[in-house]
């Protein structure tokens, strides 16, 4: 009986931790479906997942007996889970790239939703009450249980790779056609990535349980997860509302230098030499227009700004400076700012200028990204440096 007693505690502290991180997703998944910004897609995006997010945990504190009374619901409940990861997979193109459209090539990303509610029209959804009972009773034990587990194992594999490799790509052509140093973006969705699919590899983890007869450790089990869920869920929302600037893409048009590298006539030395007299010329006039101009002192400069102003085309820029210069256009940018406030701080006339000022002065827009590349680059913090020289 205390055993019972015991269960029965955990089963309403399972169900209050269940109830908050449904009402949570659901209140925030309305906010996003209300509040006017440029940033709709990502945000509707975003909104469903926190919707079929819910919808699959509101399975834990769904009174018994309204199941046994719609098992259809409940049936086609369990299907949404299919609908989670691709939902965030979409969300996450669609923060990195602003020019990300849904198309038709995505419902795709719909077939083992449709696939689930095939197998559970032909198997489940019009079966009598009698048998559905039975199903729902013994749904362990079930093979259609068994491939649905495991097609849901699948798709978290395959999703993890594919949002990875998504964020590979945004960081790559982020260093190599922007200049601002601010990457809260990429560490943003990194991080929630990380967070995320750690997560649903853990519940991989504890479905493995299902199909041990300990209840027990069953539903602590749960109780553990479902603490991680809420706690993940807040955080995910006091993340998104104190950070909006998080919300900004890049174009995913643009290219890699090293898929835009101009093809050599390997057997003609004099087109060789031509071209390294191009390259050359092309190096010396960037360099001189760098510390002649000073464009880098715009926080937001971007290799397509960069290209207009020196009326080099912006994909020879490109491979000029992440393949001949072997610098991505971030570091490039960053090392004449860097210089820069070398220089200011460096120069008894200006000692008066806090760091925070210089910073701002030589294009810099992060204190912590400023020290970050100042240390990188004199192996010295700003103040440091100051002081010896």
């Amino acid at each position: 009986m205390f055993n019972n007693i015991k269960v029965m505690n955990v089963d309403g502290l399972l169900s209050i931790m269940s109830g908050m991180s449904v009402f949570v997703s659901l209140l925030l998944a309305l906010f996003l479906f209300t509040v006017k910004t440029q940033n709709k897609l990502a945000n509707r995006l975003f909104a469903s997942y926190l919707i079929v997010f819910a919808i699959d945990n509101i399975g834990i504190f769904i009174n018994e007996d309204f199941i046994r009374n719609h098992f259809n619901l409940e049936f086609f409940r369990w299907s949404t889970c299919a609908l989670i990861i691709p939902a965030f997979y979409l969300y996450i193109l669609s923060v990195c790239f602003t020019d990300f459209r849904l198309q038709i090539k995505h419902l795709f990303h719909a077939i083992p939703f449709l696939i689930t509610n095939a197998v559970f029209i032909i198997r489940l959804y019009f079966l009598d009450n009698a048998e559905k009972i039975r199903f729902y009773d013994h749904r362990s034990q079930l093979p259609e249980l068994y491939g649905f587990q495991l097609m849901l194992g699948m798709q978290i594999v395959f999703y993890s790779i594919a949002v990875f490799l998504v964020l590979k790509k945004y960081r790559e052509i982020y260093q190599e056609n922007y200049a601002n140093p601010k990457t809260s973006i990429f560490k943003w969705l990194f991080q929630i990535a990380t967070v995320l699919f750690i997560l649903y590899y853990l519940s991989i983890a504890k479905n493995v349980l299902r199909y041990i007869d300990l209840e027990v450790l069953w539903i602590w089990a749960n109780v553990i997860m479902q603490f991680l869920v809420l706690t993940i869920t807040c955080w995910f929302v006091l993340k998104a509302l104190n950070h909006p600037e998080l919300f900004r893409g890049i174009d995913s048009k643009l290219q890699l230098a090293r898929d835009i590298l101009p093809k050599r006539d390997e057997n003609s030395t004099e087109i060789k030499n031509n071209q390294n007299e191009v390259i050359t010329a092309q190096i010396l006039t960037l360099k001189q227009y760098m510390a002649e101009k000073e464009p880098y002192l715009d926080p937001s400069l971007t290799i397509q700004e960069l290209s207009n102003q020196i009326n080099i085309p912006v994909r020879d820029l490109s491979v000029l400076i992440n393949h001949h210069i072997d610098q991505h256009f971030f570091d490039f940018v960053n090392e004449y700012r860097i210089q820069k406030a070398m220089a200011i701080l460096k120069n008894p006339l200006k000692s008066d200028l806090t760091v925070l000022e210089i910073l701002y002065e030589v294009g810099f827009n992060s204190k912590s990204s400023f020290n970050t590349y100042f240390k990188k680059y004199t192996k010295l913090t700003p103040t440091a440096f100051r002081n010896a020289s």
